[in-house]
């Protein structure tokens, strides 16, 4: 029998002697070894009975027999043994390739976290970007240019400074304007032009002056009379032109176009065929080669001058005129309104060369009463003519075959821009089915889109709507009265839908076709 430690002694210490017979039996090193494999094995089926984190990670040795076995505290544990480096506990049952993989999927999802909240503060920093408000048009958005907002002080101010710098005198508004129209200038031609403002003839060239009073005073009216006008003084003014020293003339040209442009601005508004001559003849001017001698150069220009008028004008009128002939017959009732040089000679040469035998109506309007020329013009020709005020168009579209009419301009969005009264015959017409035709050179086609004729239009004297009866003017002081006022426009917009064909040099083409001839204008151009 063993004996027991006393209990007050150092029992903890020493324990009392085993007999020999009760001692066990010392193993052997393979035994040992297959007891330790049997132990793994036991342990590996209790992991995957109760979860991979259920039992505590291994030891490195096991314990002898028959002594007992101590659980190491977690905190304490050592190191996994597959990662010397590593203070995670293994994974039960998975290899090391496995465990990487884990941490690097964990360390790439918290990575992408962290960028997330980085991008999400970064946003939050950033200040956002002020809405504008109806009341404030962006800047970089240019609706009309200066000259057609003369309601908007700032505009004003800014016009009256740009020529200051060209030193050109800022034409004074006359008369009170009608609410919807205030942002467009309006000019008397009552004082002439030389009274209003002050010329400077060392900045201004004669010719320049000339044109600009013939322009005010209404002497030289129509789009193709105007733009001709326009380039035969321009060559003039190349003509007296000369280089100054260290200059280029590429450049000190179009500086000295500049002021004549804007003082015949001021005379009266540009219209759609002048600007984009004036664009044209820019751009050639700009393309000079360096090399070239000044003679050469102003040469150059000058030629390059007539082949525009020769080629937009002269050629652009005979081919419409080609066109035309196919759409007029014999015994046709044509109706006509105002006075467009280029219907004119449509309608001459119709009856003077093709011997066509058609009637003409003549529609007419105050204040400029300028059917009264095409009377004139077609009566000489011989051809068969009826005068009528707009007024009484309902009475004469019955009779009439189709309508022919000239344009001012023909906007992007294949609105017809021309003399005012033109989109009310367009519209009755379409009321009694009679075909509209527009006869337009591709020159006057222009990138601006209007639907309405509020935007942009000129404002011609207001003065020409008193009528003179027995020597009595009823309209007489009218600019005394404060709450009267007069409109008088000059242009309207006919829509698209209004105009069945429109013929062009290129061709007949419908109103929808012109976005396309721009762009293919645009193409040729560079």
């Amino acid at each position: 029998m063993a004996e027991r430690a006393a209990p007050g002694g150092a029992g903890s210490e020493a324990a009392a002697p085993v007999p020999a017979a009760a001692q066990v039996p010392e193993l052997s090193r393979e035994e040992k070894l297959q007891l330790r494999k049997e132990k793994k094995q036991q342990k590996k089926k209790k992991r995957s009975e109760k979860g991979p984190a259920a039992e505590p990670p291994e030891q490195g040795a096991a314990p002898e027999p028959g002594q007992p076995r101590v659980t190491p505290h977690p905190s304490s544990s050592p190191t996994l043994a597959d990662g010397p480096n590593d203070g995670e506990k293994p994974t039960g049952g998975k290899s090391k390739a496995e465990l990487r993989a884990e941490r690097r999927a964990k360390q790439e999802a918290e990575r992408a976290q962290k960028q997330a909240k980085k991008a999400e503060l970064g946003q939050a920093a950033t200040p956002a970007k002020p809405r504008l408000t109806p009341t404030e048009p962006p800047t970089v958005v240019k609706r009309l240019p200066e000259h057609m907002q003369v309601d908007d002080p700032a505009a004003l101010r800014k016009l009256a400074k740009k020529l200051e710098r060209q030193q050109v005198p800022l034409r004074q508004d006359y008369g009170t304007k009608v609410n919807l129209f205030s942002h467009l200038h309006q000019y008397s031609r009552k004082k002439p032009l030389t009274q209003q403002m002050s010329i400077p003839s060392t900045v201004i060239h004669p010719a320049v002056v000339r044109l600009g009073l013939q322009y005010s005073q209404g002497i030289i009216n129509g789009s193709n009379a105007r733009c001709i006008a326009l380039l035969e003084v321009f060559k003039q003014l190349i003509r007296d032109y000369s280089t100054p020293p260290n200059e280029e003339l590429s450049r000190d040209l179009v500086a000295k176009l500049k002021p004549h442009i804007s003082f015949l601005n001021q005379c009266r508004p540009l219209s759609v065929s002048m600007g984009n001559a004036i664009k044209f003849l820019k751009k050639e001017i700009s393309c000079l080669s360096d090399t070239l001698r000044e003679e050469e150069a102003k040469e150059k220009l000058q030629s390059t001058i007539d082949n525009y008028l020769r080629e937009k004008i002269v050629l652009a009128a005979e081919a419409i005129s080609k066109s035309a002939f196919e759409k007029i017959n014999d015994h046709d009732v044509i109706l006509v309104y105002g006075c467009s040089s280029l219907v004119n000679r449509t309608l001459c040469d119709a009856h003077m060369q093709k011997g066509r035998a058609f009637r003409v109506i003549v529609v007419d309007s105050r204040p400029r009463l300028e059917g009264r020329e095409t009377l004139r013009r077609l009566v000489r020709k011989g051809i068969h003519c009826t005068y009528v005020m707009i007024n009484a168009i309902s009475y004469v579209l019955p009779e009439v075959s189709k309508v022919l009419l000239g344009a001012h301009a023909l906007l992007a969005n294949g609105s017809v821009m021309s003399r005012v009264g033109t989109s009310q015959i367009a519209l009755v017409s379409k009321a009694y089915n009679v075909p509209v035709l527009v006869c337009c050179e591709t020159y006057k086609f222009c990138e601006r889109v209007q639907t309405d004729s509020f935007v942009s239009n000129e404002l011609d004297d207001p003065d020409d709507l008193i009528v003179l009866r027995k020597g009595q003017a009823q309209l007489g002081g009218w600019s005394e009265n404060k709450s009267l006022r007069l409109l008088n426009l000059v242009y309207d917009v006919t829509p698209p839908d209004l105009v069945d064909l429109v013929i062009t040099d290129l061709g007949m083409i419908p109103c929808t076709s012109v976005p396309v001839v721009l762009r293919v204008k645009n193409v040729d151009q560079q």
